[in-house]
């Protein structure tokens, strides 16, 4: 099995936590995505709400969908985690997700945790896509 570990420049360095941002298994195209969040390359967030730190770690998602040669719509699941009561979160994700997917339409789950990466950490996405023959 033939694997490429992704991890951009432009993306916090996850070596401290033996983890790359994401990992290309060739034999299936098989794009697995770690959690993304609103960090920058020092761990800081850049915004306290959730609709700021989602669409923060959406980027950051874009840039390993980017790095691996995949766009959204190769998008097969997300796992959207948000601290405290999902439900309370779901109109605002929803809007800034249908923004960013743009007519994309993987599966999803959202899961409502007590806590992420750091304390400041609100929201935290991770994804599998299928990279494109």
């Amino acid at each position: 099995m033939t694997q490429t570990l992704i991890n951009p420049a432009s993306l916090f360095d996850g070596t401290a936590f033996s983890m790359s941002q994401a990992v290309l298994d060739h034999g299936s195209g098989l794009l697995f995505v770690s959690g993304q969040v609103d960090w920058d390359l020092d761990h800081q967030t850049s915004s306290d709400t959730i609709e700021g730190q989602l669409r923060s770690a959406l980027e950051n998602l874009r840039t390993v969908l980017d790095e691996a040669g995949c766009t959204p719509r190769d998008l097969l699941h997300l796992r959207l985690y948000i601290r405290g009561e999902f439900g309370e979160h779901t109109e605002a994700a929803a809007g800034v997700l249908v923004e960013w997917l743009d007519g994309a339409r993987p599966a999803l789950t959202g899961i409502g945790v007590a806590s992420l990466a750091s304390p400041e950490t609100l929201v935290e996405i991770e994804a599998i896509a299928r990279k494109p023959d």
